[in-house]
């Protein structure tokens, strides 16, 4: 197990997809799965599944964004979803595709699938995500 002598060890967790709670996230056109993991490496990580919730309304992830975190990966569970990357262009994302999202790639969601399931492990637990202007 992980541990340093200033940390607690990780815990072993087993989130079990029976007992799945889904719920409103930081975008309101999915809803979230927390798979334990925050509690389970005591904040080092993240770990979801997000999937579309069949809302239309407009949020924050068409706009660029960022996000504070030293780590994230993406993997498409099902679905797809089309991102614009910078210094990468546009990338439309399939079931079974992945990506390592370098830290502070300014980026935004150009429009999903209505069936998009993602998995997503982030880096710390707690990052932010910022509005930032369009890169030129």
């Amino acid at each position: 197990m992980h541990s340093t002598d200033n940390e607690k060890p990780w815990q072993f967790v087993h989130s079990e997809a029976a007992e799945a709670d889904w719920t409103q996230g930081m975008r309101a056109i999915f809803e979230y799965r927390d798979l334990g993991i925050e509690a389970g490496t005591n904040g080092d990580y993240v770990a979801h599944v997000i999937r579309a919730n069949g809302a239309q309304e407009g949020d924050q992830i068409h706009e660029w964004h960022v996000h504070d975190c030293r780590f994230q990966m993406v993997y498409i569970l099902r679905g797809w979803a089309t991102f614009e990357y910078e210094g990468v262009g546009l990338r439309t994302l399939r079931a079974g595709d992945c990506i390592n999202q370098v830290p502070l790639l300014r980026h935004r969601e150009i429009e999903c699938s209505t069936d998009l399931e993602i998995l997503e492990i982030v880096s710390p637990a707690n990052f932010e995500t910022r509005v930032v202007e369009a890169p030129r």
